[in-house]
């Protein structure tokens, strides 16, 4: 069984060494530089900062409710007054969807969403999305083909051709094996690539699988070093976002299973060299994705390690 562990080095200090501060945090010598400003120089300081913050308050607040007062006009009041208001609803639902709800979210997301890693991928509005649920040791290549061995498709990157195209063939029920995914981030990044496999005659059903590469010297909670962290979830169905009310795809609540579905396509292919579970990764929970789907998870995360193409060895992460 592999198994990375990175140790922390202990230093020994001795009981009578002299502990010096490093010259960046030193206190600064008074006889060098320039000279700390007065009270005047500090006021003024403040006073500018203070008219520039309200300045911006107050432009957001001119702006929000300029914003707010046309929307009004403009949509709601047709929809009220118009004995056929269908195209006015239809504005005013993008309007709300697509402009007003996703930047609310993001101004939210800010304040009361963690911008380190908590084991959750984000929206492109901020918000906590799928679980992460998987760890890979092994080179991109590795990765590729043990996905494609595994009997996955890689997702098309989601552009307005790629969109336009998914959204004909679920109105058609075409097939459309290689459909995009919609972005999620980690690492400040959206997904490096993603796979999928399709339900024949199920457009709106999919399984799919996110990847992200792990910067270089990041350790996961617990000390443990891998090479990409996944998220792999079911699509059940095309519905409404309870947050933003965009159209979206929503996710099967059980993610441990689509967990497992993949780690058993990846078996299945023989690209698998060994696969070592940590129990109790993350404390089990019931929760809501950013689209306001149902999940839940055992908090179970496998690392899996995927054989080098050619048979070459893959030498471990230092």
């Amino acid at each position: 069984m592999d198994e990375q562990v990175d140790r922390a080095v202990a230093r020994e200090v001795s009981p009578g060494a002299e502990l010096v501060p490093p010259p960046d945090f030193a206190r600064p010598d008074p006889g060098h530089g320039q000279p700390p400003p007065g009270l005047l120089g500090r006021a003024t300081h403040r006073s500018a900062a203070t008219v520039v913050w309200l300045l911006k308050r107050l432009a957001f607040l001119v702006v929000a409710g300029l914003s707010g007062w046309a929307t009004f006009e403009l949509l709601v009041v047709p929809i009220i007054e118009d004995e056929d208001p269908v195209l006015a609803f239809l504005a005013l639902w993008l309007v709300m969807a697509y402009v007003f709800l996703p930047r609310l979210q993001r101004i939210l997301a800010r304040i009361y969403v963690p911008d380190y890693f908590v084991g959750r991928a984000r929206t492109s509005e901020g918000l906590l999305g799928d679980p992460v649920n998987l760890a890979v040791l092994g080179t991109e290549e590795a990765l590729l083909r043990a996905m494609r061995d595994g009997g996955w498709t890689r997702a098309d990157d989601l552009s307005f051709r790629t969109g336009l195209h998914l959204v004909r063939c679920t109105l058609l029920h075409r097939r459309y094996p290689a459909a995009p995914v919609s972005p999620l981030f980690l690492f400040t990044r959206r997904q490096d690539f993603a796979f999928e496999q399709e339900i024949v005659g199920k457009p709106s059903r999919r399984h799919h699988v996110r990847f992200w590469r792990c910067p270089e010297g990041w350790y996961m909670p617990g000390g443990l070093r891998v090479d990409w962290v996944g998220a792999g979830t079911y699509d059940r169905s095309v519905g409404f976002s309870m947050f933003t009310l965009q159209i979206t795809h929503k996710i099967g609540q059980d993610t441990d299973r689509e967990r497992d579905y993949v780690l058993e396509t990846m078996e299945r292919g023989g690209t698998v060299a060994s696969v070592h579970w940590v129990q109790n990764y993350f404390s089990g929970y019931h929760t809501r994705n950013g689209g306001g789907d149902a999940i839940s998870t055992d908090g179970n995360l496998p690392v899996i390690r995927v054989k080098q193409p050619g048979g070459a060895h893959e030498q471990p992460r230092a």
